[in-house]
């Protein structure tokens, strides 16, 4: 269970983390380049070697470019949402998405199902939007088309649970002990090729300029990003045929871990209804968990 812990409290710390950037203007785009720059650094350092070019032959390669695509061009969406539509919807669509890789892992891997397991997962639900809620919460700060404030929470919620869903897919059909990092490093690698692409146009064109505090503020980004994605497959590949509990668990873990660090963290005020969630987050874990301890 020491992966999943570690998976959750660095995926907390990411929550945190872009909160931080916030309040001290780093740029964004810099800190999610850096990031996964720093992220291939460390997988490189785990393996001991650089990225392979044998790796351009491995039967999961196709799957690590999609992936890799997938963290960086799906972060931008998370920013505009966050930016535009608001951190109480975005994080709620993004933290609802749970619910895909649970239904995927009980059709596509016959993963039992039961009443307490379906009362946890109801809950969990709940409990993200209860968590979530702010009074503020359509903070549409610059006006956008109604259809885009229901199209962009939609897509977070459905791209996230289906890279939740390929990552468990990945872990079970092509991983095991000797490539799980070299598999990460591509995925990873993938993202940085794209990001620095898209940074250097966004510089070229003098839309920004280069800041060292947000490169810095990537690489302590990269380094439990990194390691957040690899405690969850790890913990996937020892806890087989537990894949809907790990990732609903591991979830709603972090929802009710970073409310609670928010609060004594950031100061942020919780209303009656965030901590019902908070409650209910605490509940649903106890009901799954009896389930994973079995």
């Amino acid at each position: 269970m020491i992966y999943l812990v570690g998976s959750i409290v660095c995926s907390t710390y990411l929550t945190l983390f872009f909160k931080l950037a916030q309040r001290f203007g780093w740029s964004t785009m810099q800190v999610i380049v850096s990031n996964y720059i720093t992220c291939v650094i460390t997988g490189s350092i785990i393996r001991q070697q650089l990225p392979l070019k044998s790796s351009l032959y491995a039967d999961w390669f196709g799957w690590a470019l999609a992936m890799g695509t997938s963290f960086i061009l799906l972060f931008n969406v998370i920013g505009f949402s966050a930016q535009r539509i608001g951190v109480a919807v975005t994080v709620t669509a993004y933290k609802l998405s749970l619910v895909i890789p649970f239904l995927f892992s009980v059709y596509l891997y016959n993963e039992g199902v039961d009443i307490a397991r379906i009362a946890g997962v109801l809950l969990a639900l709940a409990a993200v939007v209860f968590t979530s809620y702010r009074n503020s919460s359509i903070e549409n700060k610059t006006a956008l088309p109604k259809l885009l404030l229901i199209i962009v929470p939609a897509v977070i919620f459905i791209w996230s649970g289906l890279l939740d869903t390929a990552i468990k897919f990945v872990e079970s059909r092509f991983l095991n002990t000797n490539n799980n990092d070299e598999y990460l490093v591509t995925a990873f690698a993938t993202a940085a090729c794209i990001g620095i692409a898209i940074l250097s146009f966004i510089i070229i064109s003098g839309r920004e300029k280069l800041s060292m505090r947000s490169l810095a503020a990537g690489v302590a980004l990269g380094i439990p990003n990194y390691f957040s994605i690899r405690f969850l497959i790890k913990v996937l590949k020892i806890n087989l045929g537990k894949s809907a509990v790990i990732l609903t668990v591991n979830n709603i873990a972090v929802v009710l871990l970073s409310a609670f660090a928010a609060g004594v963290i950031f100061k942020e005020r919780l209303s009656l209804l965030n901590w019902l969630g908070i409650a209910l987050a605490a509940i649903s874990i106890l009901l799954i968990s009896g389930i994973l301890m079995r």
